[in-house]
């Protein structure tokens, strides 16, 4: 059997200027880096997003979410892939959207991010790799304001920004969990003011989320110039924009503002740019990459990381809210596999038929399809198929999704890629056609802990939060410095419901622990972290980085 790279260098690309004529675009609208990749340039952008931004102008829009991950895999990218195919194969005009793959899970534990079997996008390699450099500008935009915030304080500090109060972290797009405390400035006079700093990944950065949420370069300037760094020994809060750098850390950003244009195994168009994480920061590829998609197909599917308490939530509430866009449909990826591990089978024992486990672990996927309905969005249920799933398996899922009100849909876009979703495809195009009555799930006016009190005991199922003092502290000067209207972002475990990664299945009637907040003024939200989770990712004891190498002639192997 070959594996998913090998699947990938033996497909035979389109260049991409034809693949841009699919979506009725010349080569003249594209910069292409080499023959298989391009951008958009920035006269077509705003022709795409004014067309994009008219409702009746633009395409269906298709979320695909999942279940809650395991270690048995979900595969939502490679349902993402194979839907859009898939709804080639039946004739319709589809686009697909996503998220550029972080170097973090590639070199980590989840590997590439390319979707799967014959369901990928291509070139695989340079997707989860470099690709057009766009995370590593995000990277070098963020690390220039943290130079540029530390040289203020060495060079006289005019603004008085107390070092013990700055929040503005540097990131580097790779786990390492040494960084995430660490003291700079250490050594003689000249080498800077000592203070303690910290890293993150630059895919939970806040110049990432304002990247993916910017439509302009103007957008991005003001952001940018949103951001709050820190506040003076007067407790004054100080913005980046008070520093009148911003035009420089534009400059880093402007082909990264512009989506990408690539394709799948099958040469369906797809638009691949942005890469926040689901589970720290808000989960969604950039909007600029969506309208384009709206603009140029009938229908777009595209994804938000993780489950549907996580990126689909943040999807509805931070992304569509700001942009005046919502999904005519969603789909949640589940398999039989992890449908079983949350019914409590051990992943050694996944192959052996459990209808037992199937019906406990169903639970956690009847959460994610009442959550998506919290939202007036009609759902369906796409079972990805392994080999080890056996008939009567499948037949219950698909009888407990009834039970919900909702359809489930054998999915086998992995071994058959958009042939495999035909079925999908055609569900889709149903719901897509029925009535949505799209609503966010809190409103803008409640308050920063109402807001976080609602997502907990609406989409987590927690009885209550519990604030500490810290927390509650800073919301309250958050809201009296004006920006309680905010949106939130929660950062919790991506392997559970809860806050708590051993938590399976559907937990209920718990205590939600808000321990930390921080305020991302640019971005446009707050993210509360609730529970361990942390923004720096640590390597694990065998990273899929001792599976990966390169040969003379170039190619890689072990990627995923």
């Amino acid at each position: 059997m070959l594996s998913d790279i090998e699947i990938a260098q033996k497909n035979v690309m389109d260049e991409i200027t034809g693949v841009a004529e699919k979506l009725n675009l010349s080569a003249g609208d594209l910069e292409t880096y080499g023959k298989y990749k391009a951008k958009i340039s920035f006269e077509k952008l705003r022709e795409l997003q004014n067309k994009a931004l008219n409702p009746s102008e633009r395409g269906k829009l298709i979320l695909v979410t999942a279940m809650t991950p395991t270690a048995a895999g979900e595969g939502k990218s490679t349902v993402t892939i194979a839907l859009g195919d898939g709804l080639r194969h039946i004739g319709k005009k589809s686009v697909i959207a996503l998220r550029e793959p972080s170097l973090g899970p590639c070199f980590g534990i989840k590997g590439g991010a390319c979707g799967g079997g014959y369901a990928q996008v291509v070139p695989m390699e340079d997707i989860n790799l470099h690709f057009t450099g766009d995370i590593h500008a995000i990277t070098a935009a963020n690390n220039l304001m943290a130079a540029l915030i530390d040289n203020h304080l060495q060079q006289g500090n005019e603004l008085g920004l107390d070092p013990r109060t700055i929040s503005w972290k540097r990131c580097v797009d790779l786990n390492d969990r040494a960084l995430r405390n660490v003291i700079v400035g250490l050594g003689s006079r000249i080498d800077g003011v000592p203070r303690e700093s910290h890293f993150q990944i630059s895919v939970a950065s806040e110049i990432m989320a304002i990247v993916c949420l910017s439509k302009t370069i103007s957008e991005l300037k003001e952001r940018i110039s949103a951001i709050t760094i820190g506040e003076t020994y007067a407790r004054v809060p100080v913005t980046f924009g008070q520093l009148k750098c911003t035009g420089a850390v534009a400059a880093l950003l402007k082909d990264a503002i512009r989506p990408n244009l690539v394709q799948t195994l099958e040469h369906t168009p797809a638009f691949i740019h942005g890469g926040p994480f689901a589970n720290i920061a808000h989960g969604c590829n950039s909007i600029n990459a969506t309208l384009c998609a709206l603009a140029t197909g009938d229908y777009v599917v595209t994804e938000a990381g993780f489950a549907a308490d996580l990126g689909a939530e943040k999807f509805m509430d931070i992304k569509c809210r700001m942009n005046g866009i919502h999904p005519d449909a969603a789909v949640i990826v589940a398999t039989v596999r992890a449908i079983k591990m949350h019914g409590g089978v051990a992943k050694a024992d996944l192959s052996h038929e459990n209808l037992e486990a199937v019906k406990k672990g169903f639970a956690n996927v009847r959460c994610h399809i009442e959550n998506m309905k919290k939202f007036g969005v009609p759902v369906v249920v796409a079972v990805n198929k392994f080999v080890s799933d056996t008939d009567a398996e499948v037949a219950l899922v698909e009888q407990l999704a009834s039970e919900c009100d909702s359809t489930a849909v054998l999915c086998e876009g992995w071994g058959k890629g958009g042939e495999g979703a035909v079925a999908l495809a055609n569900k889709i195009v149903e719901l897509c056609d029925s009535e949505c009555d799209f609503k966010n799930i809190y409103s803008l006016d409640s308050t920063l802990e109402e807001k976080i009190e609602t997502l907990a005991k609406e989409i987590y199922r927690a009885d209550r939060v519990e604030f500490e003092s810290k927390a509650l502290k800073k919301l309250k000067a958050y809201d009296a410095a004006g920006y309680g209207k905010l949106p939130v972002c929660i950062a919790k475990t991506q392997n559970s419901i809860s806050h708590d990664k051993s938590l399976l299945g559907a937990p209920s009637g718990y205590v939600f622990p808000v321990r930390d907040v921080q305020l991302y003024s640019g971005a446009g939200f707050v993210v509360a972290f609730a529970g361990d989770i942390v923004d720096m990712p640590g390597l694990p004891k065998a990273p899929s980085a001792l599976n990966i190498d390169v040969d003379d002639n170039g190619c890689i192997s072990g990627l995923f």
